[in-house]
């Protein structure tokens, strides 16, 4: 019998008006002092206005911006014989979609706006039209994949 402790882990949850993973997690990532309320109010807000300029479904026009975001290739540093090299590895769901959601909101806060459900919507539109910060940061980290291509083999 295995000693080990089971992971017992909760089923996650989505956000209480849309019932969506992603955008709860969203949510989770803009509180700042587990104000969730003024969170929910930015994100629900910035979803309107996005749907809004769409002419989409809400959700799916959320969740299109995000998976546009999305890296699909991010590089690794891996030590071998005394020189480091930045290995390119594939990125898994998960981590892809926290990495998209950090980068929108990280582009968001720095991009100039009045308040920040403008300075959000406007970056969720942006990387629903493919363009915008949180896009240079996903083809930039792909572009450091592609550049050290020669040492997939270093991958384990």
């Amino acid at each position: 019998m295995s000693r080990k402790k089971r992971d017992y882990s909760r089923p996650q949850k989505g956000d209480y008006l849309y019932k969506n993973l992603i955008i709860g997690k969203f949510i989770n990532q803009l509180m700042v002092d587990g104000k969730k309320s003024i969170a929910e109010k930015i994100v629900y807000n910035s979803i309107d206005i996005l749907a809004e300029k769409t002419k989409e479904e809400k959700v799916a026009s959320f969740e299109k911006a995000i998976k546009h975001v999305m890296p699909l290739m991010e590089v690794k540093s891996r030590r071998v014989g005394g020189s480091t090299y930045q290995v390119p590895i594939e990125v898994k769901r998960d981590r892809s979609v926290a990495k998209a959601i950090r980068w929108v909101l990280e582009c968001a806060t720095k991009r100039n706006g009045k308040s920040m459900v403008e300075k959000l919507s406007g970056e969720l539109l942006d990387a629903y039209n493919g363009v915008g910060a949180s896009m240079k940061k996903r083809e930039d980290t792909h572009k450091m994949a592609d550049a050290n291509k020669a040492f997939a083999h270093f991958r384990w």
